[in-house]
């Protein structure tokens, strides 16, 4: 991809404004999307992410001193800190850049001082992963500009460590992973147990993908994640009775949990139901990519979404709405939520031919049904992390 649009030209013209000189560098670090394998990544499951068109563009040169001077260009904000004084910036953004270069001097690596301008066009709040996408693009500048050494997945596991321990977000290593080694046209398979990962094809020319963005963010999000944790934690341990090399709900199958059921208590048999069925269901989505069959697949989506309506209890009346609106519409090959839960966006496969008209008809529906605007962006699958020419 090369910078030609009109953002990268942007940026680029903030920064010599704001510096007095040329960048050394134009880096773009993609958001994400994830196509199945939803709440297995901390069940040491299968995830099945993309990185995509929407990104964050990193125009960058180094300084002769420990200062570091950087510029957010959607917000029109700026911030400057040194590489011996690194403190927690109640702005927010800043720290998931700090953590990045945190956990370089933790590394024992010495990146310099710098100059950085970055801005994007990842919808906020919608699940796209923007902070993944800040944390590597930046560990991807750094390690170009001051020849650190680093591998693709060093900077994966160094961006999550940064979100983890400096921002305080307990994420898991999907995010990273989908940002810094996707590839266009095709989808990964992680597993997020052992980080092995496989590419499989996902070549949409007759069809788009289209994200449908619900506008809300219901107060149970973080609460009920943690329930969740605790709940499958609680299935292993039941399970472990029987086979004590399970460590984790991946290491399980769906007959196994069907089989002591009866000992789990409340929701934690639908729980690790909804886990096992979801990570069998990503190995079966991947066969039928590599014959060419997205409607098969997209029928998977609506499974995956039924469960984690059901038994996973994550969805929300919005997600739900959106994606009943699609059941019976023939340009859709699949529809389901996306996501942590309770809000956020669904995600669509639809005929590009008939795109227009989806986005139309649902934000007609969505405003009839719940008075609100719903926002619909298309995202292309693309390659991860990467530099830009100019």
């Amino acid at each position: 991809m090369v910078a030609q649009h009109d953002y990268a030209h942007q940026l680029l013209a903030v920064f010599r404004r704001e510096f007095n000189r040329e960048p050394e560098l134009l880096v773009r670090g993609p958001g994400r999307i994830n196509l199945l394998g939803e709440h297995t990544d901390y069940n040491g499951g299968l995830v099945l992410p993309a990185s995509i068109d929407k990104e964050i563009i990193f125009a960058i040169a180094r300084r002769e001193d420990q200062t570091c001077r950087i510029v957010a260009e959607n917000v029109d904000q700026s911030f400057t800190f040194r590489l011996d004084e690194i403190e927690h910036s109640s702005l927010g953004w800043p720290n998931y850049l700090m953590g990045v270069v945190d956990q370089l001097q933790k590394a024992r690596l010495r990146p310099g001082g710098f100059e950085l301008v970055f801005g994007g066009n990842i919808p906020a709040g919608a699940g796209l992963s923007s902070s993944a996408a800040l944390e590597c693009g930046l560990a991807f500048a750094l390690n170009k500009l001051f020849d650190l050494g680093l591998s693709t997945l060093d900077m994966v596991k160094l961006g999550q460590r940064a979100e983890n321990q400096f921002v305080g977000v307990n994420c898991g290593i999907m995010d990273q992973f989908a940002s810094m080694f996707g590839r266009d046209q095709a989808v990964i398979q992680l597993d997020c147990k052992s980080l092995h990962h496989e590419y499989f094809p996902f070549q949409t020319t007759d069809y788009v993908l289209i994200l449908c963005d619900t506008g809300v963010k219901h107060s149970l999000g973080d609460s009920e994640y943690n329930t969740r944790r605790n709940e499958c934690e609680t299935g292993v341990g039941i399970l472990q009775q029987y086979n004590p090399a399970i460590r984790l709900l991946r290491d399980a199958s769906t007959e196994l949990v069907e089989a002591h059921r009866n000992e789990m208590p409340g929701k934690v048999y639908q729980r690790c139901r909804y886990v096992t069925q979801e990570i069998q269901r990503v190995r079966e989505a991947c066969e039928l990519l590599l014959q060419n069959d997205l409607t098969a697949f997209g029928q998977k989506m609506y499974e995956t979404h039924d469960g984690l309506q059901h038994d996973y209890e994550v969805s929300c009346p919005e997600l739900d709405f959106l994606v009943d609106q699609t059941r019976q519409d023939d340009a859709v090959l699949g529809a389901r939520m996306m996501g942590g839960g309770f809000g956020g966006c669904t995600i669509n496969i639809v005929k590009q031919k008939a795109a227009d008209a989806f986005v139309e008809r649902m934000r007609a529906a969505y405003q009839q049904a719940f008075n609100l605007e719903l926002k619909c962006y298309p995202v292309r699958i693309m390659d991860g992390t990467s530099e830009l020419s100019f």
